[in-house]
């Protein structure tokens, strides 16, 4: 198990801010930058290949969330694809009504489109979580009336990998008339989504969390949903997403979700127990100092976010420099404030400062999850 960008660095630990390109993913990609290069949208021989790529493509990421290809936009990536999804729903259903719903710790591009919605009128419930990181569906219950039109809940964290209960909420909002997103980012080829049994009417898919390049994503879109484009242009992905299609990362975007789908099961286990490795061997070296953020079971496999009493996560990761690794999502990176998403869950400042993020992934091996263990370890004593 090696990938040619680690063999050299540090032990890498951040793969909950992006991943390594897989080299079968890569592989797949490369015949459209160069043989390849037809704009699908064209009608002769050079287009035939790349839209048949593009169609092909789209069946697989359909395949990984277990629904059907016209289900499936392709978009620049997750920001885009939560803007899309929000925006997007909400301006084509007005007529349903002017209130939003979240969460406290959702992404910052969810946070944000909700922010700007509130400039055009519309009413904005961000809704609580507990000490794990958890919406209690019984909040969603109370805040969620007729006119609320959409409701937003990411799948799972990245900063703690604490996984929500989508099905439950998805449940309340549609009783209520409402439709249900959800940011699923870190979740999707992490864990097993199935978008009938979520019951979600749209979902964010993020290339660059599932051994992707960046640049890339994609919308499910529940059929019958109406949706209002936020980039205009050309009529391409059904009107939906305006700007020719970047084919050798959709292509890669689709050999990323077949992989994804072949290995799930076994990388849920291996990386549940590799986690679980490391969190056990840091308590065992640090003995009653290592707390756990998050909870304690419903999170990512492959997700730790520890706090280690009397230290300052940013300060420590600093003076290791064999590991890379983070102290919160990186679109909070150089933000020297305790974490909004760990002080939202009720920890004090203290604990919040003290937090390690430590996110695993595909290359990462035993060997390095006890180095890492070790190396924390002696830095933090």
């Amino acid at each position: 198990m090696s990938h040619p960008a680690l063999d050299d660095g540090p032990i890498y630990l951040d793969y909950n801010a992006t991943t390594p390109v897989d080299p079968r993913v890569l592989d797949a990609a490369l015949p459209y930058l160069t043989t390849h290069f037809g704009n699908p949208s064209s009608a002769h021989h050079y287009a035939a290949a790349p839209r048949t790529a593009v169609a092909a493509a789209r069946r697989r990421v359909a395949d990984l969330l277990r629904t059907r290809s016209d289900q499936i936009i392709f978009t620049g990536g997750g920001s885009e694809t939560d803007d899309l999804a929000i925006r997007g729903s909400v301006l084509a259903n007005r007529d349903r009504g002017d209130g939003v719903i979240t969460q406290v710790t959702e992404h910052p591009a969810v946070l944000a489109t909700c922010r700007s919605l509130e400039t055009d009128g519309f009413q904005v419930t961000y809704l609580p979580v507990d000490g794990h990181g958890r919406v209690d569906p019984a909040d969603l219950s109370h805040a969620i009336s007729d006119r609320t039109a959409l409701v937003s809940i990411m799948a799972g964290n990245a900063e703690t990998g604490t996984l929500q209960p989508i099905a439950e909420l998805a449940a309340i909002a549609h009783s209520h008339g409402a439709m249900f997103h959800t940011d699923a980012a870190q979740a999707v080829g992490k864990i097993h989504i199935h978008v009938d049994e979520l019951g979600v009417d749209l979902l964010t898919v993020v290339g660059h969390k599932m051994y992707a390049p960046k640049g890339v994503g994609a919308l499910y879109l529940r059929s019958g949903t109406s949706l209002q484009p936020t980039i205009r242009g050309g009529g391409q992905e059904r009107g939906l997403r305006a700007g020719t299609e970047n084919v050798a990362l959709v292509v890669a975007l689709g050999a990323a979700a077949t992989i994804a789908a072949e290995e799930i099961q076994g990388s849920v286990t291996r990386l549940a127990g590799l986690r679980d490795r490391l969190h056990h061997r840091l308590a065992e070296r640090l003995p009653g100092r290592v707390e756990l953020n998050g909870h304690p079971t419903k999170r990512l496999p492959g997700t730790l976010n520890i706090s280690i009493a009397g230290t300052r996560g940013r300060e420590l990761l600093a003076s290791i420099p064999g590991i890379a690794a983070a102290t919160g999502s990186a679109c909070h990176e150089g933000v020297h404030q305790p974490s909004a998403v760990l002080t939202a869950m009720g920890l004090t400042a203290d604990r919040a400062n003290a937090a390690l993020r430590l996110t695993l992934g595909r290359w990462t091996t035993e060997a390095e999850v006890d180095q890492a263990a070790d190396l924390i370890a002696a830095r933090a004593t």
